[in-house]
């Protein structure tokens, strides 16, 4: 019994630590966060009342290309330059990367590029908080759990979604694994920052299904095979920015030019298909297709249009386009599955950014803080559906292999591998994948065990 008691005397520092270094991460995130999404507004309301300043993309993807290669080339990586960070802790990130990916993302909006905003909280969010490895004297370890922070309060006070964004700042890091020593801070860091974003007067977008389909027979299978279809349009979409990013490097050497081809791509798109649905966030088109039934391709029209944009190099993120896609797309299944338009745009609306970043839990508690608890059951299923189907690829090629979801790739594949580096790494070791589904008597190859 003493030794209990002094168990959990010995935890009290390690919560009063956490809480004030947590809190103070929150406060310079939210603060952030609410910045941005006032600054976004105004940029979307400009660029909707000017609709000609779309023919200026090529001009302003141009100027942030340049901006980025003589001050950006160390953040250029974004999202996946902190990830790294929490696996292999090397060096502070840089703080120019809160202005330049705030300025960046919003001149996309401002010009019309089809981007997102997740990956510009959550990149403001690490870069602020890692400015206090140093004040707080944090070691590598505790440093891995200050940057897991500064993602969960990014993405919460960008969203609006406390919970999810706890989660998410601990999902993000590896495919099936998930660091509950940093469970405490990151909620911590998460509520606050929601709060202190919401304290400057920022909200955010609410959308309502209206009567939730309660869980039966039909409805579980509607959403699972509404889930299958999410999965792999998750994995298409991730697949196809990532391989566009790649080909226009190789085409295109100087990187300043890349953002301007692509704007010269976009423009003429937008003008020849009268496709001004499909730039910015999109906000107005996700809010209608909860309230009526939209086109079926518009999915493949905000697909496209972001696609184009974050392969071509402009800044911001893939989560809102993400949520286009998914509650379109849920909005088109919905009378093929004889299911209400408005619940399954809310399933897709998470199910296909479950998929593309293969964050299950997350999503699936994001749809309960956005569309109600009732949501949850059904709501888990279509995530975890498509996180299956979703293979493993993603949106954040910097994430890890961490426990895979397929058996085969269990006993060959490091647990620290880049799934960026899976492809690569499975033709490399091809005995190795035929190893894994030889008898259990039949080790895979010495020099397979621990590869990176």
């Amino acid at each position: 019994m003493p030794h209990r008691r002094l168990e959990q005397l010995e935890l009290l520092p390690y919560l009063g630590k956490w809480l004030v270094i947590a809190s103070v991460v929150a406060v310079l995130a939210g603060s952030a966060s609410a910045f941005f999404l006032v600054s976004l507004d105004q940029a979307t309301s400009w660029r909707e009342s000017h609709s000609w300043v779309i023919w200026l993309l090529p001009v302003a993807g141009l100027g942030v290309g340049l901006v980025y290669h003589l001050l950006g080339k160390t953040v250029d990586a974004g999202n996946n330059l902190i990830i790294d960070e929490i696996h292999d802790p090397k060096k502070v990130v840089p703080l120019r990367m809160v202005p330049l990916v705030l300025g960046g993302t919003v001149v996309s909006h401002l010009f019309g590029a089809s981007v997102g905003r997740e990956g510009t909280a959550v990149q403001m969010g690490g870069a602020l908080a890692d400015q206090l490895t140093h004040a707080f004297r944090l070691e590598h370890e505790d440093r891995r759990i200050l940057l897991m922070c500064g993602i969960a309060a990014g993405f919460s006070s960008v969203f609006g979604t406390p919970l999810a964004g706890a989660v998410f700042g601990l999902e993000i890091l590896a495919i099936g694994r998930m660091r509950y020593d940093a469970l405490f801070p990151c909620m911590v860091a998460a509520i606050v920052a929601d709060q202190v974003c919401l304290a400057w007067g920022v909200h955010h977008a609410h959308y309502a299904i209206g009567q939730i389909v309660p869980v039966g027979a039909w409805s579980v299978v509607a959403v699972v095979l509404a889930g299958v279809v999410f999965g792999i349009v998750g994995m298409l979409f991730a697949r196809a920015t990532h391989a566009l990013g790649t080909r226009v490097k190789r085409l295109i050497h100087y990187a300043p030019l890349r953002p301007f081809a692509g704007g010269i791509v976009i423009a003429c798109m937008v003008w020849a298909l009268d496709g001004y649905q499909y730039i910015g966030l999109g906000i107005p088109q996700i809010e209608r297709a909860f309230q009526q039934p939209v086109q079926p391709w518009d999915f493949l029209g905000k697909f496209g249009f972001t696609v184009a944009s974050l392969g071509t190099g402009f800044k911001g993120g893939e989560v809102t386009p993400l949520f286009y896609i998914g509650a379109t797309l849920g909005n088109a299944l919905a009378p093929i599955l004889h299911m209400p338009f408005a619940f399954m745009a809310g399933i897709g609306f998470v199910a296909v950014f479950a998929g593309a970043a293969n964050t299950p839990i997350a999503t699936t508690l994001m749809a309960m803080e956005l569309f109600g608890a009732e949501i949850g059951p059904l709501a888990a299923i279509g995530c975890v559906t498509a996180y299956l189907f979703s293979g493993h690829t993603g949106i954040y090629h910097a994430q890890r292999m961490g426990h895979s979801k397929h058996r085969r790739h269990r006993d060959v594949v490091p647990e620290d591998l880049r799934i960026a580096d899976l492809a690569s790494f499975l033709k490399k070791n091809g005995t190795a994948s035929k190893a894994s589904s030889a008898p259990p008597a039949v080790e895979p190859p010495p020099c397979n065990q621990g590869k990176r």
